[in-house]
């Protein structure tokens, strides 16, 4: 017998709602840290652009979760950054922490002793502290010289106690302070592309033409050539297309798209043209250090699925169609 409180199989619909409850209270919780920006915010962002070291992101237990992805994901976007527990700080670690750095300090309650306890060594030696947490009177916020607030009204948790919303807030707060330091140091997808390398997007950002082109069996043909000829070549190809090289230099191409409509007006005169008579006289052509981005955009632009690769004197390398580009 089906539970009354189900709506699709066994499972209690209680389960589903609880979750959608989890998904609007965190929701809400980040729309809720928009008015918490200030001068303080642009004040971190600041501080960050100024350091000459590195930005050393730190913090306990799930805020320290949280400090490694922060850390993370600003090492990956042009801020040099890692991660350090405060609690391996003062068993030797301290040492990695350079008068030139920044502190970026997380603690939801603002009062975590593991984290404060450093703070004297800090303004010591006048090293900066951008201090993120829920509570803008709390002692880290005292010690900053920018706070973050990044304050949650209650944990999306059921009984409201495992760090949820605030966890998330913190999380978006260190998304929202890598995005403003991407757009301040003019952040671009080439400089991605450089702290990815092994990545897809990495990949596709650094690959080049002469990497992925295909430079054997390249179906090309005089411009004298009986179309009928030619129309054997293009099949033989695979690739839907002919090059018209002349002089060893390329001086046109013919696409299977070529030839149907060539046979469509000419008819009974098709095997009396030759390829010069249908040709493009000015085939889309690259340089072997073309970046795959700029060959996609050109074939987009042009509604075209291969682009050529030559020299500087317009010798056929390598042809690069569409499959070649999803790298």
């Amino acid at each position: 017998m089906q539970n009354s409180n189900t709506t699709e199989g066994p499972y209690p619909k209680l389960w589903r709602e609880t979750a959608i409850k989890c998904l609007r209270d965190e929701a809400q919780a980040l729309l809720d840290l928009i008015p918490r920006l200030d001068n303080n915010f642009d004040r971190a962002v600041q501080i960050i652009l100024n350091c000459r070291g590195k930005l050393i992101v730190t913090g306990v237990g799930k805020s320290g979760h949280i400090g490694a992805k922060i850390a993370a994901t600003l090492s990956s976007t042009g801020t040099p950054s890692f991660f350090i527990n405060p609690l391996d700080a003062f068993h030797g670690d301290l040492g990695v922490i350079a008068a030139e750095d920044v502190v970026l300090a997380i603690s939801n309650s603002g009062q975590t002793d593991e984290l404060l306890r450093f703070v004297p060594y800090l303004s010591e030696r006048n090293i900066p502290i951008i201090g993120m947490s829920g509570n803008p009177h709390s002692l880290l916020a005292q010690y900053s010289a920018a706070h973050l607030d990044a304050g949650v009204a209650s944990e999306a948790c059921p009984l409201g106690l495992a760090p949820t919303s605030s966890t998330t807030a913190a999380l978006a707060m260190g998304d929202a302070l890598a995005c403003a330091l991407m757009e301040a140091r003019h952040f671009r997808a080439s400089d991605f592309a450089q702290f990815h390398p092994g990545g897809t997007l990495g990949r596709r950002l650094l690959t080049k033409a002469k990497d992925v082109m295909r430079s054997e069996d390249l179906p090309t043909v005089p411009p004298t050539m009986k179309l009928g000829e030619a129309v054997i070549h293009v099949s033989r190809g695979r690739l839907g297309l002919c090059v018209a090289v002349e002089d060893d230099r390329v001086v046109g191409i013919i696409t299977d798209g070529d030839v149907r409509r060539a046979m469509e007006t000419s008819q009974d005169r098709f095997f009396a043209l030759t390829v010069n008579d249908i040709m493009s006289a000015q085939p889309k052509m690259v340089r072997p250090e073309t970046k795959i981005t700029e060959i996609e955009r050109i074939m987009q632009a042009n509604k075209i699925h291969s682009v050529l690769v030559v020299d500087d004197q317009d010798h056929l390398l390598g042809i690069v169609d569409s499959f070649r580009t999803m790298i």
